[in-house]
């Protein structure tokens, strides 16, 4: 069965209008409208916002940036904020992440206040019980994203809790029966590689009802770093090939944000596609880079504003795209630091040693392949990347 038919046959026919009017109909003008900006020297404003509303977690894994028992977060009234700058300016999707975003009072109710947004929700899906599932389906406009970092031994090994991976089914299996619209996500590292990047995986997330799979390659940061964990070159290569031959007959919707059309690497933050605000107030790169210049006042109305005249956001851009094609984080963090050092900019975390942090790592396989990159093959989804995920300038 086709993953878009399992999608219309799995969810109610309201849902399935919100997510075509609010994500898809809606992204295509937004995209349009950032393209045009960008083509034209407009002054600058992310297609999409990636918002993190608290560092507060139930859960305490390793290699996560967040920090572990840190009590930062957005008030409503600053959420409320950012989503209504960011539609006047055409945008009307966000990615809500955590800490863990259902720990966040008020969350459901400040989707609701928004009904023509859509909101995807980064979550661990452990505080997803039936009555939570059916909220967010009385909502209408939220696509849990569910982190499924390994099967069960690696789940308890990487949370640092027990049964963590018997009660993230359970909270799949209870969007499922809210007829949620909903996928799963994975940071793919050299302990969950096998068990993760198979077939076997997809064909069982596709039978628990999740439409889409999302894969990131992970980021050795914050605190608790284990950089002897990341991927290495040829590690990097087989995910890559992996993507690209199973998008062509999953069972489900295969997504990355880290390659175009002809399999060069792409970082969202450097084309401007999408920066973040952290749980402290502060305009971010991107959610594992805690740094700033810039912070969002009581109501966020100066958000606008931060976007289109930080020096710091454009000059970062900038950098990123003259590294590497990668991620700045893993390929040269000591050019990163030096730059953060040279700006000024100041830890956004409530653990405050990310610039420590930053300073002890090494070079590490980023995704920029160069002369290996492996071209898309799946027709719909080159057509995509040919059309959104093409760079929009930054790399000349």
């Amino acid at each position: 069965m086709g993953a878009s038919f399992r999608i219309m046959r799995g969810t109610t026919p309201r849902l399935l209008w919100k997510f075509m009017r609010n994500f898809a109909l809606r992204n295509l003008t937004n995209m349009a409208a950032f393209e045009r900006r960008q083509r034209r020297g407009e002054p600058f404003f992310p297609a999409f916002v990636m918002i993190s509303v608290t560092e507060a977690c139930n859960l305490s894994c390793s290699g996560c940036w967040v920090s572990r028992g840190g009590k930062k977060s957005l008030t409503v009234e600053q959420l409320d904020g950012i989503i209504s700058q960011s539609k006047r300016q055409g945008s009307y999707f966000f990615g809500i992440l955590g800490g863990e975003p259902l720990m966040y009072r008020g969350l459901l109710d400040v989707c609701r206040k928004h009904s023509d947004c859509y909101f995807q929700l980064f979550t661990n899906a452990t505080l997803i019980t039936p009555e939570v599932a059916y909220k967010m389906e009385e909502v209408g406009n939220i696509t849990p994203l569910i982190s499924m970092e390994g099967l069960r031994e690696e789940s308890d090994r990487r949370r640092g809790r027990d049964h963590v991976y018997e009660r993230t089914l359970a909270g799949l299996r209870a969007c499922r029966e809210a007829r949620l619209i909903f996928g799963v996500a994975a940071s793919i590292c050299k302990s969950n590689f096998k068990e993760l990047v198979s077939r076997q995986h997809l064909e069982n997330m596709a039978k628990e009802g999740a439409a889409f799979q999302w894969y990131y390659i992970y980021r050795p940061v914050g605190a608790d770093a284990h950089p002897e964990n990341a991927l290495d070159k040829e590690e990097v290569r087989q995910l890559r090939e992996f993507v690209v031959e199973q998008r062509r007959s999953a069972p489900l919707i295969i997504i990355d944000t880290y390659w175009g059309a002809d399999g060069r690497g792409m970082c969202p933050g450097a084309t401007g596609m999408s920066h973040h605000i952290s749980p402290s107030g502060a305009v971010e790169f991107c959610p594992p880079l805690q740094m700033s210049r810039e912070c969002l006042n009581a109501d966020a109305s100066n958000l606008t504003d931060i976007f289109h005249h930080s020096a710091f956001l454009a000059d970062l851009r900038h950098l990123t795209a003259e590294v590497s094609r990668g991620c700045i984080l893993l390929e040269d963090p000591q050019r990163l630091v030096a730059f953060l050092q040279q700006q000024g900019a100041e830890d956004t975390t409530s653990r405050g040693t990310v610039m420590q942090e930053l300073q002890r790592m090494q070079h590490r396989a980023g995704h920029d392949m160069k002369e290996d990159a492996i071209p898309e093959k799946n027709p719909l989804y080159r057509m995509l990347q040919k059309k959104y995920f093409f760079g929009f300038g930054a790399y000349g």
